[in-house]
């Protein structure tokens, strides 16, 4: 494999991400929910139990202010609740309201009308094979990150 064939690889997957975040982006507009908002809903979503303000700001990979700035926006818009923990005062569990669990209903619905967009003439094989090949990656990627 030439390194044209890799740059042209990498360029385009970066692209995809990109355009795939943009046109989510751009469907969810109208929930007035901004691309690092609906970021911390869905994973948030993804806890099955409420996890501390640290633990998010690891799982979306954003610094504890960063995220304390967005909790506040989503708690004033009446989606999360910060509560004591219970074995430890100074950490806060979050917690998603019913309007979020109803906001991310919506967010589920229109992200999988764009997977169908995209996905369009792609088949299970095709895509297995792309699973495949970005597990690769990933697993090479982390090993060159190790000391």
């Amino acid at each position: 494999m030439s390194i044209t064939q890799q740059h042209l690889f990498a360029t385009q997957l970066a692209q995809l991400s990109r355009a795939w975040r943009a046109e989510l982006d751009k469907r969810l507009q109208g929930l007035n929910l901004s691309q690092a908002r609906w970021l911390v809903l869905l994973h948030l979503a993804r806890f099955e139990q409420a996890p501390t303000q640290s633990e998010l700001a690891l799982e979306v990979g954003v610094e504890g202010p960063t995220l304390a700035r967005l909790l506040s926006a989503l708690q004033a818009e009446g989606l999360v609740e910060r509560k004591a923990a219970l074995e430890d005062r100074r950490a806060k569990h979050i917690y998603l309201t019913e309007l979020a669990r109803q906001r991310i209903a919506q967010i589920d619905g229109i992200a999988a009308d764009l997977r169908a967009q995209v996905f369009k003439g792609i088949s299970a094989e095709q895509l297995e094979l792309c699973q495949q090949l970005h597990q690769t990656m990933l697993v090479n990627l982390e090993s060159v990150n190790v000391p």
